[in-house]
């Protein structure tokens, strides 16, 4: 198979396509041949040393893919070679094949073409499983995600939207911004410029958001309290700001709101099968009908890895990137 393989820890540089031994599906497991993967920030942690695979997992760099089963490990039910899929992984999808557990393999949604679908596995699972499976988002809520011209950004203002919340988000660039405003975002803010509590408590008469999806940890931490509602809950799910900063336990007690970290690569397969299996249930409808649309900037193919890691790291791109086999 041709896969992505790094001389060491590095800059987009380090990335090098080889070719190495096909995979064997296992009990339970299902091969799949890759039509298409996209990149991930935590793509570019890995190849950088810095976010190594759950232990058991595929070392090669790549956390989604879509493609066509090409064969089914012992105990398999409900696919079949040639089906035509996409799926969440823990590894492995910088690959021309990759085995996957079965639980993680989801059909590819009506309307979305079979690359089109390697945009949606990672997103989907992370808003999905964070904003409504854990933080409960409801009708008529207020929610907040930092970062929303990115994959997960331009995914969570869509599905939060159709289910009718208010949604605001921070975005650097104003193309991002128009982006996010006309995928249903009613504010959003340049964080840049403008101190996205005050936007946010000015638009709701004081309130605050209900919900907040958070990647930046530590640098957004203490405003992220200070933007949340009576009974907030603010999920961070990524650490570009840092790991480490004070929490004022009195506001936090006061707003009787909770602070919950989520990880998605590092769950059990069971955990993992269950959320992909919600998603099916309930996000796929809304993009077969076009409710919510795949938001992808670049499709390059998988020679052009660095420079795809580049496009990442530049914060460039409008949605995901994607690499095709």
């Amino acid at each position: 198979m041709r896969t992505v393989t790094t001389t060491g820890p590095g800059g987009p540089e380090v990335l090098t396509v080889v070719e190495l031994p096909d995979p064997e599906p296992g009990p339970g497991e299902v091969l799949l041949e890759v039509a298409a993967t996209a990149v991930n920030r935590a793509d570019l942690l890995q190849r950088q040393g810095f976010y190594p695979p759950p232990p058991g997992a595929s070392d090669v760099i790549g956390l989604e893919c879509s493609g066509t089963v090409a064969a089914l490990g012992p105990g398999v039910v409900g696919w079949s070679v040639g089906d035509q899929v996409c799926a969440l992984l823990a590894g492995g999808g910088y690959a021309s094949r990759v085995v996957v557990p079965a639980g993680q393999v989801m059909p590819v949604p009506g309307g979305v073409d079979l690359v089109t679908a390697a945009a949606l596995p990672e997103v989907a699972c992370t808003v999905w499983s964070n904003v409504f499976m854990v933080a409960a988002l409801r009708p008529g809520e207020v929610f907040l995600v930092h970062g929303g011209g990115g994959g997960i950004g331009t995914f969570a203002i869509q599905l939060a939207a159709r289910s009718g919340a208010r949604v605001f988000t921070t975005a650097g660039t104003a193309e991002k911004r128009e982006r996010c405003v006309a995928l249903g975002a009613e504010a959003a803010i340049d964080y840049r410029e403008d101190d996205f509590v005050a936007v946010v408590k000015e638009a709701t008469d004081g309130r605050g958001a209900d919900v907040v999806l958070d990647n930046m940890a530590a640098k957004y931490l203490a405003r992220n309290v200070d933007v949340l509602a009576t009974e907030g809950r603010l999920v961070i799910i990524g650490m570009q700001g840092g790991t480490k900063a004070e929490l004022n336990i009195g506001k936090l007690l006061s707003k009787r709101a909770a602070v919950i970290g989520s990880t998605l690569r590092s769950r059990p397969a069971e955990d993992k099968g269950r959320i992909c299996g919600s998603v099916v249930e309930n996000v796929w409808p809304l993009v077969a009908d076009g409710s919510i649309e795949p938001v992808v900037s670049h499709v390059l193919p998988l020679d052009r890895v660095a420079e795809a890691h580049r496009l990442v790291e530049s914060s460039s791109n409008v949605g995901k990137v994607l690499l095709t086999l």
